[in-house]
């Protein structure tokens, strides 16, 4: 198999939090990585960092639901050795009855629609590779409800449905698909985001909370996982916080 310092790693949403911290870590493993997200300025910042730190790193400005975009963006590649799915995130926290469809339509489009984009996409650029890895970054709300998540949970139940039917469809063929699902995780952005840039409501989702996982938490996870043997596939890996037992059970210092 090829080393890692002459293989793609592309990483979808890395313009910050998780997907940023990723592409760091994957650079520093040996991977050529390849960032791409909507925010243009974002990911040119974050390789220039990655190329002053020794590493090598390009960025390309993506939206992954935009599938024609998605195409284009695919046929520059021969071979991909590893391909991260982390666009997505979360938009609101209303009830079924009242939940904004909108909003409900948007992450379903970013966290599986755009997440099969650009698989579809790459899959035979990963085939290639002889040895590709395809990471989708789901949460634990694929595997557990909770009250006010019912949009959020529904996109991430696609994401994780998505990762193991594509498992045993492509079983044969040189190719891991591993889930990441991390649970809560405090960045910048994401809880911010979620309540359209209230910042009291975003606080309240960590308050009492001693220490969240961090972006790089779940990305040297990731990293772990895409660097194990070739023959090692971690199908399914959930990451909490300590004080995190379930999606609705947190420890809180109040």
């Amino acid at each position: 198999m090829p080393s890692a310092a002459s293989r793609i790693a592309i990483v979808t949403g890395a313009s910050s939090g998780i997907g940023a911290a990723t592409a760091r870590q994957l650079a520093a493993a040996g991977y050529r990585v390849v960032l791409t997200a909507r925010r243009k300025d974002r990911i040119e910042a974050l390789a220039e960092e990655i190329t002053a730190a020794g590493h090598q790193a390009t960025a390309y400005q993506l939206d992954v639901t935009d599938r024609a975009a998605v195409d284009e963006f695919a046929t520059a590649f021969k071979t991909v050795g590893v391909l991260v799915n982390n666009a997505g995130g979360a938009l609101g926290a209303d009830p079924v009855a009242t939940g904004d469809p909108a909003d409900w339509r948007t992450m379903y489009e970013t966290n599986v629609i755009g997440t099969l984009n650009v698989t579809q996409a790459l899959l035979p650029k990963l085939e290639a590779s002889g040895d590709g890895t395809i990471v989708v970054l789901s949460s634990t709300a694929g595997h557990g409800t909770y009250e006010g998540g019912g949009g959020y949970v529904a996109a991430k139940h696609g994401a994780h449905v998505l990762a193991e039917t594509l498992r045993l469809e492509i079983v044969g063929k040189p190719i891991r698909v591993i889930e990441i699902a991390p649970g809560m995780v405090k960045t910048d952005e994401f809880a911010l985001t979620r309540f359209n840039g209230d910042e009291e409501k975003a606080a309240k989702v960590y308050e009492g909370v001693a220490e969240p996982l961090t972006a790089d938490d779940v990305a040297d996870t990731i990293t772990w996982a895409v660097t194990r043997p070739s023959h090692v596939n971690v199908d399914l890996l959930l990451l909490r916080p300590r004080a995190q037992a379930s999606n609705t059970k947190v420890h809180r210092d109040l």
